[in-house]
């Protein structure tokens, strides 16, 4: 038992990391200022069955594509950190990880750009893949995956009421620290894979 919760813990924490959910808060509030309440409900579930149906989709081929296309776990660590480590550095100094198009329709902006690429975007991706190949159990990293999703779409229910706690310097400090978490797993990441590549 103690070991299944470990092995939660080790595949909760950096999929919680890579999706940034307190950081996405601003940007669905912005996308779904000027539509009514119900609309926003039905762009938050959108995002989530989005994110859910990718994220799901990326466990299932994942171990095909690295197979089809030869490619190392020690690889793919390299590949991934790099990644992640470029988009928590473009958040830290943009404040943007992506660029959200303004010209989208609310009632679209569930599955573009909410679902993916903010809650599910590249680093999630990577992310799940990396996870997937170093062996956890693919049961414990799905329930990791969909628990991190469920807290999304209680924060994107909850979403007016938290920003109004925190304000929107609150939520930008808190989404910075959480990109200082990223780039410390994504380096983490490439060391990992550059010892196993030396070794």
């Amino acid at each position: 038992m103690l070991n299944l919760l470990r092995e939660l813990g080790l595949t909760f924490v950096p999929l919680f990391v890579a999706m940034d959910s307190v950081g996405n808060l601003p940007i669905f509030l912005s996308l779904t200022k000027d539509v009514e309440a119900s609309e926003s409900r039905h762009a938050a579930r959108l995002a989530i069955f989005t994110a859910l149906g990718l994220g799901l989709g990326f466990v299932a081929i994942g171990k095909a594509i690295f197979l089809l296309l030869g490619i190392e776990v020690a690889d793919f660590l390299v590949a991934g950190g790099i990644i992640l480590l470029a988009l928590a550095i473009k958040d830290l100094i943009t404040g943007k990880m992506i660029e959200a198009q303004d010209s989208l329709a609310p009632k679209m902006a569930g599955v573009v750009p909410l679902g993916t690429p903010l809650i599910v975007g590249p680093a999630v991706l990577t992310t799940l893949l990396i996870l997937l190949d170093q062996h956890y159990s693919v049961v414990i990293l799905i329930v990791s995956f969909i628990l991190n999703l469920v807290i999304q779409w209680l924060l994107l229910r909850q979403a007016n009421r938290i920003v109004g706690f925190l304000g929107n310097t609150g939520v930008r400090a808190i989404s910075k620290i959480v990109m200082l978490l990223l780039a410390a797993i994504a380096v983490k990441m490439i060391r990992a894979g550059v010892l196993a590549i030396l070794g």
